[in-house]
């Protein structure tokens, strides 16, 4: 999975633009890597950046997924847990130089993979993240939809929630994919956090410019599920359960007198 800070380190180590690697290398829209190489052994197929017996064709741009593993990362009440599950550490099989390795700390392995950059990019990318759906919420409780007993607003978050990536990318559209994928940010673009508040804004900026003016109830509830889409998008991306993140939200509206 991919934030877009990712996406645009991949294409600045492959000499493409963002959208070129997006394109070629990605799928639903950019929050996913295309694993389309060749067949292992295990009948898996290879990530679209490996290269036969040489590796990663872009090992330093590689995401937080690829540098964490075979670690897990949860935030949990503002604090990063890692975690690794199974009985015994993977790749033995075909990896057997692994058992060789220093044994380290998980703090000398992240070190070791220059990981502090992509969490800082993570996290706040789960920031961007709630700001997108703060705007759905303050269009469907500070309008009259709430108020008038709309009951298919949050039925469609719960739909959104279970969709797949690929619908919902195609539910969301491509206009607002690109600007969540594949943002104008041409300055500051090595320091992941400011970075994400420059997309923060561009994605507050669209948000206002479009539904600044709406005026009947379905202009209202179409733009609630489009900005809860687009904010869900970006949580698979950031590797989130989308279906628990709408339920969350869900619970949360109705907590502040929306209906379903």
């Amino acid at each position: 999975m991919l934030n877009p800070w990712e996406l645009l380190n991949f294409s600045t180590e492959k000499k493409i633009t963002p959208r070129e690697f997006r394109d070629l290398f990605t799928e639903f829209g950019g929050v996913q890597l295309l694993f389309n190489g060749n067949t292992d052994k295990k009948g898996q197929k290879a990530c679209s950046q490996y290269v036969d017996n040489a590796g990663c064709s872009v090992h330093q741009g590689r995401p937080l997924a690829c540098r964490l593993y075979p670690l897990g990362r949860q935030i949990q009440f503002n604090k990063a847990h890692y975690m690794y599950e199974g009985a015994a550490f993977p790749c033995l099989t075909d990896c057997a130089e692994v058992l060789d390795l220093p044994k380290l700390s998980v703090g000398e392995y992240l070190k070791g993979q220059e990981a502090g950059p992509f969490e800082k990019a993570q996290d706040a990318y789960l920031i961007v993240m709630q700001n997108i759906a703060d705007v759905a919420f303050e269009l469907l409780l500070e309008s009259e939809l709430a108020a008038s007993g709309d009951t298919k607003t949050l039925k469609a978050w719960r739909t959104l929630g279970n969709d797949i990536p690929e619908v919902l990318a195609e539910k969301i559209g491509n206009e607002w994919i690109d600007c969540l994928i594949i943002p104008n940010i041409t300055e500051s673009t090595e320091n992941p956090i400011i970075f994400a508040k420059k997309h923060n804004d561009l994605m507050l900026l669209k948000a206002q410019e479009q539904f600044g003016s709406l005026q009947t109830l379905q202009e209202l509830h179409e733009a609630v599920v489009l900005m809860i889409a687009v904010a869900l998008h970006l949580a698979r991306g950031l590797g989130a359960d989308a279906k628990e993140i709408s339920e969350h939200w869900i619970e949360t509206a109705k907590s502040h007198g929306a209906e379903e």
